[in-house]
């Protein structure tokens, strides 16, 4: 049995549905560059989800805003974050958009899951746990507590694996930890 209390055949099995599901119908996947707006405003149709890629670059990225790429395979995703004004201050929404392969779709999508709503630094704890996870090189993290508390992205210790793939995972969650540091710095 694993740490998470499932056989590695179990693991394997819902790792594979949940990604499968994430990457198919993404969570949190919201077309928002402006250039977008602009071509349907315009009466142009706008691109279908599988379509969607990131249009924005860095240096125009609004306040709570960050784009990244993971140039190993192409993932590309800006993340927008916009926190509430009151303490402690707590995530008000959460979206993305971009292209790129199934994990990290998934990991994306599960991440707007796990953090949307909750306050800064209980999203900022659970991207912590999911960066230790994907550092165990498939061992989980020995914390059946922490686990609980990552829900489905659990299933991405299989892929904490493979070295080349962690990269994937890990945009998401690399976008939302820039993100709020710029949501909160354009509150000061």
């Amino acid at each position: 049995m694993s740490d998470f209390g499932m056989s590695g055949d179990e693991l394997e099995q819902m790792y594979q549905e949940v990604i499968l599901e994430a990457a198919k119908h993404p969570h949190g996947r919201e077309s928002f560059a402006p250039d977008a707006a602009v071509e349907r405003s315009a009466g142009a149709p706008g691109p279908d989800a599988a379509d969607t890629t990131v249009r924005a670059s860095h240096e125009y990225c609004t306040p709570g805003e960050s784009h990244q790429f993971n140039p190993t395979c192409g993932d590309e995703a800006t993340i927008h974050v916009e926190v509430s004004d009151d303490e402690p201050h707590t995530i008000k929404r959460l979206v993305w958009d971009g292209h790129g392969c199934s994990i990290s779709q998934a990991s994306l999508s599960v991440m707007v899951d796990l953090v949307d709503g909750k306050t800064v630094d209980e999203a900022m704890h659970l991207e912590e746990a999911f960066h230790r996870l994907m550092e165990s090189r498939g061992a989980g993290l020995n914390d059946e507590a922490l686990e609980d508390e990552l829900g489905d992205a659990v299933v991405f210790q299989g892929v904490s694996k493979y070295p080349m793939r962690i990269k994937c995972a890990l945009l998401g969650w690399e976008g939302l930890k820039d993100s709020i540091a710029k949501a909160l710095a354009a509150k000061n």
